[in-house]
């Protein structure tokens, strides 16, 4: 079965073909970051104008890499939340039409399945796991027991990690994305410079996984001096460094006491902040756990995971109705639900 997926929830046009849930016969991925960088962060108009603008080359670029054509495909996929409206809407809309026009299933897949997948793409992963999920709108600690089966254990009561990172870069002007470049100036740097805080929530059951990144945020960019160390520079080296490290252990914190709890040694992470070289170091440094991350090129915003969720749906025989819409957010996620619809394809 050979699924063809388009991705276009922020600042990346994406088109994969993907066989059978892991062979990727092509992965096309036009990223728009020289427009938004002049902003510092992604601008929604210019993004969902990019999109509409290269949609059409990003797929007949996937299927030349691939050495199909539209008859070869067996269903198409689409990104459908959450995300910027517009952004989504320009590849909903296109998959949509894809699939109407050439009788082919359509399926609207939740970006946050796709990067729980996306590890899948290059792995063998049995269930269950926990589920490490970690970008610039979401950070979940989940129990995963299928693609599309997620038991939520805790997630961030405010900015999610992502968020952290970009806006602090976006302070001391370090550039765009923020969180590659903070990763980069963070090896340059030490960790112990400054002492940040890593929040402490409630520990009772019904917290006990949740995490907290506002208040680190601001002591980073309005009160850095207050936990500068003695013996150390006040350099953005320095800062990056040691921002980075609160971070990091915010997330491996409440990672390793759901392992602890679930008894479940396998963590799978997704998502773009699951590149941070940093918060590789520290999971590889636990050699009571296995985990498994995505290639770097797939931590980001892709096609190829969208299609591998899609293939999944195919099988169990079931398809989205060519009304599907967008969808920019989720709600709140609810902790111990299972089988989240808002993590479905409605």
């Amino acid at each position: 079965m050979k699924v063809l997926g388009i991705e276009s929830s922020c600042d990346e046009t994406a088109c994969a073909i993907v066989e059978d849930g892991k062979k990727i016969l092509s992965n096309v991925v036009a990223t728009q970051i020289p427009f938004h960088k002049v902003y510092k962060g992604v601008v929604p108009e210019i993004a969902s104008r990019k999109h509409a603008e290269w949609i059409l080359p990003v797929v007949r670029q996937a299927l030349k890499e691939s050495s199909l054509s539209l008859d070869d495909i067996d269903a198409v996929a689409a990104t459908n939340r959450p995300g910027l409206m517009g952004s989504l809407l320009v590849g909903l809309t296109f998959g949509k039409t894809l699939a109407w026009s050439c009788h082919k299933p359509f399926f609207a897949v939740n970006h946050m399945l796709g990067h729980m997948y996306a590890a899948h793409l290059e792995n063998d992963i049995p269930y269950p796991y926990i589920g490490l999920l970690v970008s610039g709108g979401h950070t979940i600690i989940a129990k995963v027991t299928g693609f599309d089966s997620l038991e939520v254990l805790g997630t961030t009561i405010d900015d999610s990690v992502g968020e952290a990172f970009d806006k602090v870069s976006k302070f001391y002007g370090l550039g765009y994305p923020g969180g590659v470049v903070i990763d980069k100036l963070a090896s340059q740097g030490n960790p112990k410079s400054f002492c940040f805080p890593v929040a402490k929530i409630d520990k009772k059951e019904n917290h006990r996984y949740d995490m907290s990144f506002s208040g680190l945020k601001t002591a980073v960019i309005h009160q850095s001096q207050l936990f500068l160390q003695n013996g150390f520079e006040s350099t953005n080296e320095n800062i990056c460094a040691s921002f980075q490290e609160a971070a990091v252990k915010t997330l491996t914190s409440r990672l390793f006491r759901a392992v602890e709890d679930t008894g479940i040694k396998v963590v799978v992470a997704g998502g773009g902040v699951a590149a941070n070289s940093r918060l590789r170091q520290i999971l590889a440094e636990r050699s009571d756990i296995k985990c498994i991350f995505p290639s770097l090129k797939f931590c980001g915003d892709n096609a190829a995971m969208i299609a591998g969720v899609a293939f999944h749906f195919l099988q169990r025989g079931e398809t989205s109705p060519l009304d599907t819409t967008a969808c920019a957010r989720i709600p709140q996620f609810k902790r111990g639900l299972k089988n989240l619809e808002d993590f479905g394809r409605r």
